[in-house]
C-alpha cells in the first residue's frame, strides 16, 4: 500500500503516531528557518523558477522533508521539480510527476473512457508537491508561482521527455486547504476524492478511510480533451 501511495495511485490515512522522518535526508543548517518575509508579491524582488539538478536534489528533497505536511517522498515516475526565487532567495519549491491512474472527478470532466485514458494518461501531469516556506509570508505569492511554473512546465516536459502534457491535475487535502491560490491561479475545481482509496468500493459502502481531496485541474491546451481522447497508435 505504501508503494501504491508513493505511485499516486491511493492516499493513505493520516497516522495516529507521529510522522516518522525519512533517515535518508539528513537535515542540515542549510534549510534553517530564516528571517521573516512580510510584503506582498508585488513588492518581492524578480521571481524565477530554477529546475532541479542533481546537485541541487539534495536540498530539495531537505526542504520538502523538513517543511511539508506530506515529508519527502519520491515523486512517482516522470518528474520535474522546481526552486522559485525572488532574487537570490528560495521562497518556495515545487514538484510535478505522474498523474494518478484513475479518479473519477478528472475522468468524467475529460469524459474518458478506460481504454481514452489507458492510452492518454502521460498526456496528464500531477502537481505533487507545493511549498511556500513558512518565514514567507507574501500575499498573492502561492498563486504567482503557479502561474509562473504552469507557463514554463510544458516546454521543460517536453524537452525532457519529448511528451507535450496538455492537462494539470493535482489534490487538495479539504481539512486541510480550501485551494485558495489555484483557484487565483485559474485552475478548476471538478470534483471531490471518495475517500475510499483507488479500489473505490469498501465493505461498508459510504466508509471514510482515506482523506477527501478536491480534485483541481488546469488546461494547457485548448484543445486537452480531443487530445485526451485520441485512440492510441
Amino acid at each position: 500500500m505504501l508503494k501504491m501511495e508513493k505511485d499516486g495511485m491511493i492516499c493513505l490515512p493520516p497516522s495516529t503516531q507521529k510522522t516518522k522522518p525519512d533517515r535518508s535526508i539528513k537535515i542540515t543548517s542549510a534549510t534553517d528557518p530564516q528571517s521573516r518575509v512580510v510584503c506582498p508579491v508585488h513588492r518581492l524582488p524578480e521571481l524565477n523558477s530554477q529546475i532541479v539538478t542533481k546537485a541541487t536534489s539534495a536540498l530539495w528533497n531537505e526542504y520538502i522533508e523538513r517543511y511539508h505536511y506530506l515529508g519527502h517522498k519520491p515523486l512517482p515516475g516522470a518528474q520535474l521539480r522546481y526552486f522559485i526565487t525572488a532574487g537570490e532567495q528560495i521562497v518556495a519549491l515545487a514538484g510535478f510527476g505522474a498523474a494518478a491512474w484513475q479518479t473519477a472527478p478528472r475522468d468524467r470532466f475529460i469524459g474518458w473512457t478506460h481504454d481514452q485514458r489507458k492510452a492518454n494518461l502521460h498526456l496528464i501531469v500531477n502537481n505533487a508537491r507545493f511549498l511556500i516556506l513558512p518565514w514567507i509570508q507574501s500575499k498573492n505569492l502561492a498563486s504567482k508561482v503557479l502561474s509562473l511554473i504552469t507557463h514554463r512546465l510544458p516546454d521543460d516536459w517536453h524537452s525532457k521527455y519529448n511528451i507535450r502534457p496538455v492537462l494539470l491535475e493535482t489534490f487538495v487535502q479539504k481539512d486541510r486547504f480550501a485551494g485558495t491560490c489555484y483557484k487565483a491561479a485559474n485552475w478548476q475545481i471538478v470534483g471531490e476524492t471518495k475517500g475510499r482509496g483507488k479500489l473505490g468500493a469498501n465493505p461498508k459502502k459510504g466508509t471514510v478511510i482515506v482523506p477527501i481531496k478536491d480534485v483541481w485541474v488546469y488546461p494547457i491546451n485548448k484543445n486537452f480533451r480531443t487530445l485526451l481522447k485520441l485512440a492510441s497508435k
